[in-house]
């Protein structure tokens, strides 16, 4: 660029010239724009929570189970309870919201898809996991 060419902007160069902020009124946005609601997910609630819990404490500490896993998705929720840690779930506690006026939400799945007991009410369906051994004498 010689002296004898005027000066321009740095517009070709993609710099924009500084302009005063206005303020801008201050709006609250509406209701039904403050956020985008969040995709709905199927989990377990507390009590819910509280009867697995208590039935995976018993079978730890009678060393049957050593590790477990919960994945929630919009469909359900699955509680996995593991023998060790590197292999397929022995049970699978599921909480499927779609089914409760058919055939019950809670149902409890062994290893090989096989479905031991489906139901309305969650303790009754996890006694399937917590029977005592009865010892017969011989």
């Amino acid at each position: 660029m010689s002296d004898q060419e005027p000066k321009e902007a740095n517009h070709s160069a993609g710099v924009t010239p500084l302009r005063p902020r206005t303020a801008a009124p201050a709006q609250a946005p509406a209701p039904s724009q403050t956020t985008p609601s969040a995709p709905s997910v199927v989990s377990f609630d507390r009590t819910e929570l509280r009867e697995i819990l208590n039935l995976y404490g018993r079978k730890v500490a009678a060393g049957e189970w050593r590790d477990y896993a919960m994945d929630f998705n919009p469909n359900k929720a699955i509680f996995s309870i593991y023998r060790r840690t590197s292999e397929f779930p022995l049970y699978r506690i599921e909480k499927d919201p779609s089914l409760a006026r058919k055939q019950g939400a809670y149902s409890v799945v062994a290893a090989t898809g096989l479905i031991l007991r489906r139901g309305s009410d969650l303790a009754r369906v996890i006694s399937v996991l917590d029977r005592k051994v009865k010892l017969v004498a011989g």
